[in-house]
This record gives C-alpha cells, sequence and structure tokens, in this order.
C-alpha cells in the first residue's frame, strides 16, 4: 500500500501540462540563473520568464511554522536501563537488528553498538540493511532512511520507533511538483540526494548521499553529463563549485544545516583560534569557505581522528557528538552556533524529527510491531535502479 504523500494531490492533467510547458519555456534562462545579469538590458523575455519560474518552482526551504518542536522526555537512569534490558531482548525475539544513525539519542547509537547493529550515516545504513541476515530492520533515524531500507530489502519487514520523523529535505521535494521539473528536462541526468521520498528517487537516474555524491557527479560531468540535481540547494552549489558540473539545481534546505552563519562561526572562531572547523555539505557556501575539512557525518567523525586539532567546532546536528567524543577521546568538541538563540531558531543543530527516535517509542514499536514501512511494490522496484548504481559505484 502506498503512503498517502505520494497519491496525486488532485491537480488536474491540463494543470499539470501548463506547469510542464512553463517550466520548459524557462529551462535555458535558469541554467544561469544564479550566475547571471537580472536581465537589464535584455529584450527576450528573460526577466518576465525569471518572475514565472520563481512564481512556479519557489524556494521550497522550510519556514520556522513547518518545524515541529520536540523535546525528548527525561528519563531516569533505572528506566533507561530498563528500557535498553527489554529492547535487546525483544531484538532477538523479533530476529530484528537496529540500524542507527549518528544523529539520533545516544542511548539507541549505544544499542546498535552493543547488540551487532550500526551506527552509521545513511549510506552505510542502507548497505548494512541489505547485508544483514535479520528478517526485521529496525531503523533508527527519519523516513527516508526507513524507506530506503525496506526498497533494498523488500522481503524483509522494516520498523521505525515513529513515522513522524520526516526530513526537510525530503518534505521539501513534492513528487508532483519533481515530476513537472524532470519532464521539461529530459536531456539532463536526474541525481537526487538519498533525503528524499520514494517517489522521487523512482523519478531518478542516480541517488547520492553527501559522501559520494561530489564523486559520482564528477564521473557523471566526465563523461558530458548534464545533471538535474534535487533536493539541497547548497550540497548542489557545493559540488557544482567543486566540479564545474553543469548542474540545474531544485531549491530546498535542510533545516539544522541552513542555520549555520558565517558571522557567527568566524565569531566563535575569534574566541578558538586554534580550532578546527568541520562543516556538513548542506551548510551555506559561506560557511563551507572557512572549514578546514567538508564531509559527511563519517568523514567528519574520521577528520576529527586525523587532524592535529586538539578542539573542533562542528557545523552539523549535534547528535554526532555521541560518536565523536567516543571515535576522538580527549580532543574538544563545540557546536557551530546557529541563526537564533532558543525558540527563535527552527532546529538549534539539532533535528527535530531526529529527536522523535526515542528508547520508549523503540520499545513500544518492538513489542507492537508497529511503525511498519510499506511501499508500493511497483515503486519500490523503480527506487532500487538508482540506489544500486550508487551502490555499486567504486
Amino acid at each position: 500500500m502506498i503512503d498517502s504523500r505520494y497519491r496525486p494531490t488532485g491537480c488536474g492533467e491540463r494543470l499539470r501540462q501548463a506547469q510542464v510547458v512553463v517550466v520548459r519555456r524557462l529551462t535555458a534562462a535558469w541554467v544561469g540563473y544564479e550566475e547571471r545579469d537580472a536581465g537589464h538590458g535584455r529584450d527576450d523575455g528573460w526577466l518576465e520568464d525569471k518572475v514565472y519560474y520563481r512564481a512556479m518552482l519557489r524556494d521550497y526551504s522550510l519556514q520556522p511554522t513547518e518545524v515541529p518542536v520536540h523535546a525528548p522526555a527525561f528519563l531516569p537512569d533505572a528506566r533507561r536501563t530498563e528500557l535498553k534490558a527489554d529492547i535487546k531482548r525483544l531484538l532477538v525475539e523479533r530476529d530484528a537488528v537496529l540500524v542507527a544513525h549518528y544523529y539520533v539519542d545516544g542511548d539507541i547509537q549505544d544499542l546498535a553498538d552493543e547488540t551487532g547493529g550500526c551506527v552509521a550515516d545513511s549510506l552505510e545504513m542502507a548497505r548494512f540493511g541489505r547485508d544483514h541476515p535479520a528478517s526485521t530492520l529496525i531503523v533508527a533515524g527519519v523516513r527516508f532512511m526507513g524507506e530506503t531500507a525496506k526498497i533494498l530489502s523488500p522481503e524483509k519487514r522494516v520498523f521505525m520507533p515513529t513515522l513522524k520523523a520526516e526530513c526537510s529535505l525530503d518534505l521539501g521535494c513534492p513528487p508532483e511538483d519533481f515530476k513537472a521539473f524532470c519532464d521539461a528536462n529530459p536531456d539532463r541526468t536526474v541525481v537526487v540526494y538519498a533525503n528524499t521520498s520514494v517517489a522521487v528517487k523512482a523519478l531518478a537516474d542516480w541517488v547520492v548521499t553527501s559522501s559520494v555524491g561530489l564523486k559520482i557527479v564528477e564521473h557523471l560531468a566526465g563523461k558530458g553529463e548534464k545533471i538535474l540535481w534535487a533536493p539541497d540547494k547548497h550540497l548542489g552549489h557545493y559540488i557544482r563549485a567543486k566540479t564545474g558540473a553543469d548542474m540545474l539545481l531544485w531549491s530546498g534546505a535542510c533545516v539544522v544545516h541552513e542555520e549555520f552563519k558565517f558571522k557567527a562561526l568566524t565569531d566563535i572562531k575569534r574566541v578558538y583560534p586554534d580550532a578546527g572547523v568541520l562543516v556538513h555539505p548542506e551548510s551555506p557556501a559561506a560557511v563551507i569557505d572557512i572549514a578546514d575539512r567538508v564531509g559527511s557525518t563519517s568523514q567528519i567523525i574520521q577528520a576529527a581522528q586525523e587532524l592535529p586539532n586538539d578542539t573542533f567546532i562542528v557545523a552539523t546536528d549535534r547528535g554526532i557528538f555521541h560518536k565523536l567524543r567516543k571515535s576522538a577521546p580527549g580532543k574538544r568538541f563545540i557546536e557551530a552556533p546557529t541563526a537564533g538563540d532558543g525558540a527563535m531558531c527552527r532546529s538549534c543543530a539539532h533535528c527535530p524529527w531526529m529527536a522523535m527516535n526515542e528508547l520508549e517509542a523503540l520499545l513500544a514499536t518492538l513489542e507492537n510491531t508497529d511503525n511498519e514501512i510499506l511501499i508500493e511494490p511497483q515503486i519500490g522496484a523503480r527506487a532500487m535502479v538508482p540506489l544500486q548504481r550508487m551502490l555499486a559505484f567504486p
């Protein structure tokens, strides 16, 4: 049964066709939109097309009112110990393995490590879940990670602590809108970030993660292919700058990484002048430019181990600090400041959806076998193709 988010929105076929026509008109203009003049001195409709394009393909970044506020429940040590013991027992009884992302609660990361599971970035999570012999996967992360696990292991049952754990990049790339964008640009190779729905992956030629995106786009550009990229505009800008690839970019953003700002980072760097700066490439370009190392979550952890600095300022979700402190004991890690303070910021350097992965919710899922990821087989099969290309990439 397909998730209701991926059913047609009710937009009539005529309107869909009209949208495709509008986008097709604007394709040539958009390729150079960010580098070119806004239309001064032009009489060929560039300025008019630019206005229509912005109306058609709006900025898909989420607004503060669209981001949930989630405060994890405080648990006494005795209750945490009890929950972890029950979860370990049920993992065995259900023939299940726990796969967790670096951004989730430290207790859940420890449980995955202690029970023969996996704590990793989304690429390694996908590989681990596919290759592990367990008949059931418990994915602690956000929804697209559970979907990816199900796509790659359709014969397995896949559960999550909660199905409410979304991703701002996923939400910011509606499948119907993205399909119109792809239809308008049939000459481009469609490369989508892993942080997308199964329906968007099914439209792609390639799926990439932040750890392999640069290499794959470089490979495609070397073959002369033009890229249609979605959904993260900052990661897209970074890859385009590094590779020189011809890339047409969607306009989504991560609510965590977009909040890191150049001025705040330079201010804290003055306080800690000897600190290394580690930045995730979903961050704005000005933040990336002052980094000592740019990389995925696993690459940031590796950098903390390799670089000689004793102190690091880290511009990514603070959930990673649990693994950083275990991987590089004796080193100091400081959160990069975000755009706001307290309730003024959208995420305050921690994804509210990742925070929904809690011990109580994990235990309830194992007890009740609910929060199962279900994907329509035909869509899953289409999404499998670009995922397999990524996993087979050398």
